[in-house]
């Protein structure tokens, strides 16, 4: 007995994505200019690895209770403690910002720290992390995002055309906007974690962008008079299925581990299914429609080679 295979997405799809083109545009415009505006009157919550200070591992012979120890800590004058248990109610993360004085004030603290947790609870590790090497690794990050961004515009120019290259980066920006606008609203700490989290975004959404401009190129080689709109639309209901199968498997996962991970990797993995979730939307109604916008060799050769047109070399045909 055979069985058929499930298709979620019907193959006979016909979605006018084009004529909601306007409408996305308008729709991640809106939400581009509020994370600017986020960032620049919120700030993201820079955590230690970008701002200094130190993180501190404990494990207790006990369950830790969490409130009693932040209540020890903060008594300390040491500023706001951020203290979450991760892994099993015995192990906690303690993070605090970084005390005037450099690093012989730091390490003071840390003896502080020590001496208030109590019988039972031992330091399992601690980082410390001083302005230097913090200002350190914001620049790093920055031309991580930067270079990674530059080498993708590079690679989808001389693989397609300078107008996938522009719509692949207009879209990767539109992602990485909104993305810290979320962080910026929500307050998430900003670390390491999310920018190796970004990055990974950038790369899953490139990979998206780039299936739906490989299906582009086919078809503008294969329908040479199709307009360039429903040509897009043909291409995008084609490649479809692929698009949400991937997405919905990598949502699985990622969930699992949101769910299960424990508190360490909720901003990595929370970060993992915003940028799925945006990048599945901007591979399909922000890169594919620039090419609207921009137009492509094709339509550029044809305007060219158009009877009457300036340039064309022939002339218009005369009207009886």
């Amino acid at each position: 007995m055979r069985f058929k295979p499930i298709r979620f997405i019907p193959d006979d799809t016909k979605i006018h994505f084009m004529l909601l083109s306007r409408l996305g545009f308008f729709f991640s415009g809106l939400l581009c200019a509020a994370a600017i505006l986020l960032f620049i009157f919120l700030g993201l919550n820079m955590g230690v690895d970008f701002k200094g200070g130190m993180v501190l591992t404990v494990r207790g012979e006990q369950p830790i209770a969490v409130d009693q120890l932040r209540e020890r800590v903060n008594s300390l004058n040491l500023g706001e403690a951020e203290i979450q248990q991760f892994g099993s109610p015995n192990d906690v993360l303690i993070r605090l910002p970084a005390p005037e004085g450099g690093n012989s004030a730091l390490q003071a603290a840390v003896e502080k720290v020590s001496a208030v947790l109590g019988d039972g609870v031992e330091i399992r590790s601690k980082e410390v992390i001083g302005p230097k090497v913090s200002a350190e690794l914001t620049e790093q990050g920055i031309i991580a995002v930067v270079v990674a961004i530059i080498g993708i515009v590079i690679y989808v120019w001389f693989r397609f055309e300078w107008q996938f290259a522009i719509g692949a980066v207009v879209s990767l920006l539109h992602d990485v906007l909104i993305t810290i606008g979320v962080f910026c609203l929500l307050r998430i700490e900003f670390n390491l974690q999310i920018i190796a989290a970004i990055l990974t975004i950038v790369g899953y959404s490139l990979n998206d962008t780039v299936v739906v401009f490989d299906r582009i190129r086919e078809y503008l080689r294969k329908y040479k008079s199709m307009p360039l709109a429903d040509l897009i639309d043909f291409s995008l209901n084609s490649v479809l299925p692929r698009t949400i199968l991937t997405s919905v498997t990598t949502m699985l996962a990622l969930v699992a581990l949101y769910v299960f991970g424990g508190e360490v990797l909720h901003g990595f993995t929370f970060t993992m299914i915003l940028g799925v979730i945006i990048g599945t939307y901007s591979s399909i109604f922000i890169a594919a429609p620039v090419l609207i916008l921009l137009g492509t060799e094709r339509e550029q050769k044809n305007v060219r080679a158009a009877p009457g047109r300036p340039g064309s070399g022939k002339p218009a045909a005369s009207r009886p």
